[in-house]
């Protein structure tokens, strides 16, 4: 209906399949102007809720703050507009009305405020590129996309700059930027993270260069002479003008106002680089110029009189992580005292020295008592060894993400002899692992269970990948878990094979109080030789769980044994499960209507998101929208379509 409902602009009400009261529903949208805001909060209730699917973005936001006042939330709204963005065979997975309406703001500002095209917005042009959506964009969304020339904030959307100042959280560079050409692009940076609220900064382009001017001198007034020349040596292949575009943190509160706006404005440093280009012009020789360079950089004695603020980012996430990005980072970064996250990326393998000068880095900071640094995220690591050289390296770690290329043990260098206790090993403060492994298998375990004994304070654990040779089981991974990290409240194995660990599984739901379980592509059923029994002890397990509420079993081929899930909710004790994910498990039509009919009988407490996707319900399409059906009064299903035709020999692939 919300597809259809949508486009209103495009089509004759009168000419269409509707009914009496959708067509009344198109002419509130089309003519709420003229009906005004008082004549739709007064309608009833029920009303209203039928309204939110047909009202476009501004309406739904103009009205969202008196709906919350009567207790009717717009989140079918929201939702609505996403899935005629996505598809309908694109399940939206948003919990809360904030939620799905700054995802709703973000997309489509990004798309009207660079004038990319979509489907959607062509559809709903009057709609949207107006200075009234983008105004209420602007106050909604907290993620602003660095990408394109940006030069209207600085002239004709000044105001919305003004906005996006006092709401926007993070800012990603997606594109590498001419610092020499795009002076319009730092100034609108410089605004957002030292004028604004913004504390996190996403890098998602290859420019070592734009993460210096980011970083330097921002938090700490120490500028290490390394990253001085290094600033030099990157700043000799530009001219005058790119150092000064680099100087130049243009500013407010130093800045001269032209006469041409009240709001447009002329950083100080540019007049003052501007008196040096002037006495310097026609000399050849740069060395004046990186001397000066080296002026503006230098430690500033203290905060002038209406001098330009620097405001301290939190959170650094580097997606594209090269070689000159570790010179650059691994210099500024005993000094940045500010940083509380560190996210590095790269598709490829890092090399083992830039990870090893990572780690002295990491040290010089840690060894600071003014160092935040506690959340860490490195992929890809060449090896497995380099997991402790962090951890080493930051012992103050509350939380922890690696990715691993290869956790082949061999002759790389090791901190410790594989296989081998460290009993001299501190206590650390980790609260959440995340391990994944690429590729290859490892020879043992110890590399992980080492980290997981010496971290009594774990409540999240993600491990994915780590497989072992044949004839070996992850028994001793889940003893550890169950004897060490009884305060885990998350946990999330992945292509992880545990079809001979089910009384550790058992133990483990026993002794740990999870919130969330997920156990995806782990293989569960494969070596059980009474599938649904085994699949009933499990069930029985979590059913005593008062805790979970997110439960996952996601590629267990678990197919006609789905009807034991059901038993989830019944009993004397039902589980409190929020969230069922049974995704990609070959569950065929007939044997989800059985599913359905035993969930009739103990329905769940709540209201239960089951999420289907990737499973095979074209083979008979009547009897899975009569399941569907069926799971409607107390699930929120999550369907995606599957094509047999196209689909059933990836499944195969991973049989």
């Amino acid at each position: 209906m919300g597809d259809t409902a949508r486009k209103a602009d495009l089509i004759n009400p009168k000419d269409a399949c509707l009914t009496l009261k959708e067509i009344c529903f198109l002419a509130v949208r089309e003519h709420y102007a003229a009906l005004g805001f008082e004549a739709v909060i007064d309608l009833p209730t029920p009303l209203i809720k039928g309204l939110l699917l047909h009202l476009t973005v501004c309406q739904l936001d103009e009205l969202q703050p008196a709906l919350n006042k009567r207790g009717i939330s717009t989140h079918a709204g929201w939702i609505g507009v996403l899935q005629e963005m996505r598809g309908l065979n694109h399940a939206i997975n948003f919990h809360t009305e904030e939620e799905a309406k700054h995802e709703v703001m973000r997309i489509i500002f990004t798309l009207v405020f660079y004038g990319y095209t979509s489907q959607f917005v062509q559809k709903n042009i009057t709609h949207l590129n107006t200075p009234s959506f983008l105004l209420a964009a602007a106050k909604c969304i907290k993620y602003f996309l660095l990408d394109t020339p940006v030069e209207s904030l600085t002239s004709e959307r000044r105001h919305l700059l003004k906005l996006l100042e006092k709401g926007i959280r993070t800012v990603c560079v997606s594109k590498c930027m001419d610092l020499s050409d795009r002076k319009t692009d730092l100034y609108v940076l410089h605004r957002l993270l030292d004028h604004g609220v913004a504390k996190k900064v996403v890098i998602d382009v290859k420019c070592s260069l734009m993460l210096s001017w980011i970083l330097l001198n921002r938090g700490s007034q120490f500028v290490s002479p390394e990253l001085r020349s290094l600033m030099q040596r990157k700043m000799a292949t530009c001219n005058l003008q790119a150092y000064s575009a680099i100087a130049d943190r243009a500013s407010c509160g130093l800045c001269i106002k032209t006469a041409a706006s009240e709001d447009h404005v002329v950083p100080c440093k540019r007049l003052k680089l501007d008196c040096v280009e002037e006495k310097e012009a026609g000399k050849a020789n740069l060395d004046v110029d990186l001397k000066f360079l080296c002026q503006t950089f230098a430690p500033r004695e203290g905060p002038s009189a209406g001098a330009c603020p620097w405001g301290q980012i939190e959170c650094l996430e580097i997606r594209k992580c090269v070689s000159d990005t570790f010179t650059v980072l691994n210099n500024a970064l005993p000094t940045c005292f500010f940083l509380r996250s560190l996210t590095l990326h790269s598709i490829t393998s890092f090399r083992d020295a830039d990870v090893l000068g990572l780690a002295k880095a990491l040290k010089t900071l840690t060894e600071s008592c003014r160092s935040s640094l506690t959340e860490l995220s490195v992929s890809v690591l060449p090896y497995a060894g380099l997991l402790e050289f962090l951890l080493d390296a930051n012992p103050h770690l509350t939380s922890l993400h690696v990715e691993i290329q290869t956790a082949m043990l061999g002759s790389r260098l090791l901190m410790r002899h594989p296989g081998a206790e460290d009993p001299d090993m501190p206590e650390l403060p980790l609260q959440k692992l995340s391990v994944k492994v690429a590729e290859l298998q490892l020879t043992d375990l110890h590399f992980i269970t080492n980290v997981l004994r010496h971290s009594p304070h774990l409540t999240s654990l993600h491990i994915a990948g780590m497989r072992l040779p044949t004839g070996s089981s992850q028994s001793l991974l889940l003893r550890t878990l169950s004897g060490s990290n009884q305060l885990l409240r998350s946990l999330h194995l992945e292509d992880v094979k545990l079809s001979d660990c089910l009384p550790e599984i058992l133990n483990l739901l026993r002794n740990c109080k999870l919130e969330e379980l997920r156990l995806n592509d782990c293989r569960l059923l494969e070596r059980w030789s009474d599938k649904q029994e085994s699949l009933h002890q499990l069930v029985c397990a979590m059913r005593t769980l008062p805790s979970l509420h997110t439960l996952s079993l996601a590629q267990n081929r678990i197919a006609k044994n789905v009807c034991v899930l059901a038993d989830l909710f019944s009993g004397p004790s039902p589980s409190p499960l929020k969230r069922l994910n049974i995704s990609s498990n070959f569950i065929l039509p007939a044997e989800l209507l059985e599913f359905s009919r035993r969930l009739r009988k103990h329905p769940p407490p709540q209201r239960l998101t089951l999420d289907l996707r990737k499973n095979p319900g074209d083979r008979d399409p009547d009897t899975w929208s009569s399941a569907l059906h069926r799971l409607q009064p107390f699930c929120v299903s999550l369907v995606e379509g599957w094509s047999s035709s196209t689909t059933m020999a990836d499944y195969i692939s991973n049989m």
